[in-house]
């Protein structure tokens, strides 16, 4: 290649991302859990076990060399040259001993004896309680014993638990457990076959479409899938849609601001040329779903026209 040879390629790949910002850029590194980091530019672009992950551009990645050209922009032959030469090569880019704890297993968090906490934030937030009970009873959602928080859980072909995430019913807490792998997100599918998928970032979110569709339709609003991606990363989604190849429609309910309409794009691109159908819907009254529902609750509740006061007697 024009200006670098093949052994500074080689060079290059062989630098991992965590190594070079700790090395050239170490402000950039932000501490977001046990073994992951983020960076300060772009808090959704998170390094763990040696690979980093851009979640709102839906792209990542192993080597700082990836991280140069996709992230930074610069060029493939500049990005080799400053990995190699000056500054980077003056730090020999030995790979640095994160020393990172090994991951916990994948297990999902005790359950408490009822879910009774639970279904009441959620009902709080507008969710139909018949919402909130299909999902409690598919083993999709339950109460977690020692923080009360809501636990949801997203499970493979075979119904065995991938991933989950909670939400804190008390508090703006909100995380994915130990372990949990990302292919596998939050979904409450459809009761019978159907064809197309509804596609969100969080799982209240989904559970709030799935409200909307019921008020407007009864029982129709089962047979649609609603599946949260938790975030905007594809890769839920991409496994979904492997698993269940009767699907061709996708309908896209992702949040309406920047990192929202950039996964939307970054979606469009991938599925379309697949001959998938793709249509971007997503809330015009507030951000995410949950505050549009909530939206639309509030003012069907203003139009309500108020009760007539008894009529005093003496």
């Amino acid at each position: 290649m024009p200006g670098v040879s093949k052994e500074q390629i080689a060079q290059a790949k062989e630098i991992d991302l965590f190594s070079y910002l700790q090395a050239c850029d170490p402000q950039e590194l932000v501490r977001s859990g046990p073994n992951e980091y983020r960076t300060a530019t772009h808090d959704s672009l998170k390094i763990s076990n040696g690979f980093w992950h851009w979640t709102s551009r839906g792209i990542g990645g192993k080597t700082a060399l990836d991280y140069l050209t996709k992230v930074q922009g610069i060029s493939f032959v500049e990005a080799v040259e400053t990995l190699c030469e000056g500054r980077a090569a003056s730090l020999s880019f030995q790979p640095v001993q994160q020393n990172p704890k090994p991951p916990k297993p994948f297990e999902l968090p005790p359950a408490h004896t009822n879910n009774n906490m639970v279904a009441a934030y959620l009902a709080g937030r507008g969710i139909d309680p018949a919402v909130t009970a299909r999902c409690i009873h598919m083993g999709l959602l339950y109460e977690n014993q020692k923080y009360h928080s809501c636990i949801f859980v997203g499970r493979d072909t075979a119904g065995a638990p991938r991933f989950a995430c909670a939400r804190g019913t008390g508090s703006d807490y909100k995380g994915d457990i130990s372990g949990s792998n990302k292919k596998y997100g939050f979904v409450l599918p459809a009761e019978r076959t159907s064809d197309i998928v509804i596609v969100h970032e969080a799982p209240i979110d989904a559970l709030s479409t799935a409200t909307i569709n019921r008020q407007k339709g009864g029982e129709k609003w089962k047979a649609r899938h609603y599946l949260s991606l938790s975030g905007t990363a594809p890769l839920a989604l991409l496994q979904y849609l492997k698993d269940h190849p009767e699907i061709r429609a996708v309908m896209l309910r992702l949040d309406n601001d920047p990192a929202g309409r950039a996964g939307a794009e970054h979606i469009k691109t991938l599925l379309e040329p697949k001959g998938y159908t793709v249509t971007d819907n997503p809330p015009v009254l507030a951000k995410d779903c949950n505050a549009e529902l909530q939206f639309l609750q509030k003012r069907q509740h203003r139009s309500r026209p108020p009760k007539q006061a008894a009529a005093i007697t003496r």
